[in-house]
C-alpha cells in the first residue's frame, strides 16, 4: 500500500476512524509531517483539530537515547530506567529540558499564533503522523497527552513497521496502522510525494481548522483582551464569557505570572466549559513588576482584585468568585476579606499564609485550598492558614504533585476540583448573587 501524499493518507487515515465519530474526539497532529494527515482526520470526523508539540529529552553524550519528553502546559515525562542506567545527574537534565523547553515554545508561538491548546482532559485524544519509524515520537507524543489528562488515546498512522506496534499499544489504548508491513525501510518510501512540511504549511492547516465554518453552531466563548480601570493604573486582562454564562471567575496570579499563564489558561478553559466566565488578570503594570516588592505587596495586589469584581459585576451582573495561585491566593483571600459578595475562592499551590490572620477569620466565602502532596512547606501553610479560617473550606491534596502540578495527569485534577467547586457554590442553589453595595 503507497500514498499519494499526506493528503490521501489522511482522507484514508480517516476511513479507518469512523467508529471514533461518536465519541466526540480531539485531533491532534505531530509537526511538521503528522499535521497534514491530522486535517484531513479531523474535517473527516468533524472533529477540532490542534497541534502536539512535544520534544524528546536525549541523553547529552548519546541524543538519540531518550530520558524523557516534554510537552505544552509544564507536561513532562521522564524515563526512570534510562536515567538510573546512565546515571544522569540532575543538572544535566535541567540542561537539556532547558534548551529543548526553548525550542517546545517557539513552535508554539509559531503554530498557535496566540491561541489556547484544547483542553484534552477526559476526552478521547486520537494522535496522528504521517508514519512510524522508531515510534519514539509517537510515544513520547502519547504520554504527554496522558499527562494532560486523555481519557482514552487512540494513535493512528498511516504505515508503520510490524515491530514497533506491540510496544506502542502500551503507552496508547489503541493503535491504528493501515500499513505495517514487515519490511518496512523508511516513512517516506510508501509516499509516491513526501515533500517536507514547513513551519508556515502547519501554521496555515491550524489557523484553517480554527476558523468556524459558515453557519457553524456553538461558537467558542467570546475571548477578549480588556483593560480595567483600578486607582491610576490601567490593568490588562483577558476575558471570556461563555453563552449563557452562570457566574465568573477572577483569577489572581503568582509572583513571575500573568493572564498568559499556561496553567491557569487550562483551568480557566475547563471553567469555560462549565459554563462560568474567566478574567485573567495582570494585577501588576509592566512597569510595576520591576519593583519586586510590588509582587509581595498583598495589600496592594488585593486592592487591584477588588476593583476587578467590581468591573465584572458591572459587566456582567453575575456571582464573582476568586482563582489564586501562589501569592495571588493571599490577596484572593485579603481581598475576600472585605467583601462579603464573593461566592467562592480556590487557590492553587497558593499560599494563603500571606493574607493576615485578621483577614483570613473574616472571609466568609467558601473556600478550597489544593496543594500538591510534594508541596511540603506550603502543604504546612496552607494547613496554618486554614486553622485560621472561620468559613466553609477545604484542604485538598493532590498526590503525587509538586508546586507547578507539572507531574501527569495532576493540572487536570486541579481543573475538576476548581469547577465542581464554583459550580457548587457560584450557581448552585445556595448561590446567592452579590450582595448590594459590595463592589
Amino acid at each position: 500500500m503507497r500514498f499519494t501524499d499526506r493528503t490521501d493518507a489522511g482522507r484514508r487515515l480517516a476511513q479507518g476512524l469512523e467508529f471514533l465519530r461518536g465519541a466526540d474526539p480531539v485531533v491532534l497532529g505531530l509537526p511538521r509531517g503528522g499535521v497534514p494527515v491530522a486535517y484531513e482526520v479531523a474535517r473527516a470526523l468533524e472533529a477540532p483539530l490542534d497541534v502536539l508539540v512535544v520534544r524528546k529529552l536525549g541523553v547529552p553524550w548519546q541524543p538519540e537515547l531518550g530520558f524523557g519528553a516534554i510537552g505544552e502546559q509544564d507536561v513532562r515525562v521522564l524515563n526512570e530506567d534510562v536515567i538510573r542506567g546512565t546515571g544522569l545527574e540532575a543538572a544535566e537534565r535541567a540542561a537539556v529540558e532547558e534548551s529543548e523547553r526553548a525550542e517546545l515554545e517557539r513552535r508554539v508561538r509559531r503554530y498557535r499564533a496566540g491561541r489556547a491548546p484544547v483542553p484534552l482532559a477526559g476526552r478521547t485524544v486520537v494522535v496522528v503522523d504521517d508514519g512510524l519509524a522508531t515510534g519514539a515520537t509517537a510515544e513520547a507524543g502519547c504520554r504527554v497527552v496522558r499527562g494532560r489528562g486523555a481519557a482514552r488515546i487512540v494513535l493512528a498512522v498511516p504505515v508503520g513497521p510490524e515491530r514497533t506496534l506491540p510496544h506502542l499499544r502500551t503507552v496508547a489504548d489503541e493503535v491504528v496502522c493501515l500499513h505495517s508491513p514487515p519490511y518496512f525501510g523508511s516513512v517516506g518510501a510508501w509516499y509516491r510525494d513526501f515533500a517536507q512540511t514547513d513551519d508556515g504549511e502547519v501554521a496555515e492547516l491550524l489557523a484553517r481548522a480554527a476558523r468556524p465554518a459558515p453557519g457553524a453552531a456553538d461558537p467558542p466563548p467570546p475571548n477578549r483582551e480588556v483593560e480595567l480601570p483600578a486607582g491610576s493604573v490601567r490593568l490588562a486582562a483577558r476575558f471570556v464569557l461563555p453563552e449563557p454564562p452562570r457566574a465568573v471567575v477572577a483569577f489572581a496570579h503568582g509572583s513571575g505570572s500573568g493572564r498568559h499563564s499556561p496553567r491557569n489558561r487550562y483551568v480557566a478553559t475547563v471553567l469555560n466549559e462549565a459554563g462560568l466566565g474567566t478574567l485573567l488578570l495582570d494585577l501588576l503594570t509592566e512597569e510595576e513588576e520591576r519593583d519586586r516588592r510590588n509582587v509581595f505587596d498583598i495589600g496592594l495586589l488585593a486592592r487591584r482584585l477588588q476593583a476587578a469584581s467590581g468591573w465584572l459585576r458591572r459587566e456582567t451582573g453575575l456571582p464573582v468568585g476568586y482563582f489564586g495561585a501562589s501569592t495571588g491566593a493571599g490577596a484572593a483571600l485579603e481581598a475576600a476579606a472585605d467583601d462579603a459578595g464573593i461566592g467562592a475562592v480556590v487557590s492553587r499551590g497558593g499560599r494563603p499564609d500571606l493574607a493576615s490572620g485578621a483577614s483570613l477569620a473574616r472571609v466568609r466565602a467558601p473556600t478550597l485550598l489544593i496543594v500538591g502532596s510534594l508541596d511540603t512547606e506550603v502543604l504546612s501553610l496552607n494547613r496554618l492558614a486554614a486553622d485560621r479560617l472561620r468559613c466553609e473550606h477545604r484542604l485538598a491534596v493532590v498526590p503525587g504533585a509538586s508546586h507547578l502540578f507539572a507531574e501527569p495527569g495532576t493540572l487536570p485534577v486541579v481543573a475538576g476540583l476548581a469547577r465542581d467547586w464554583f459550580t457548587a457554590h457560584l450557581t448552585g442553589p445556595e448561590a446567592g448573587g452579590p450582595s448590594p453595595g459590595s463592589a
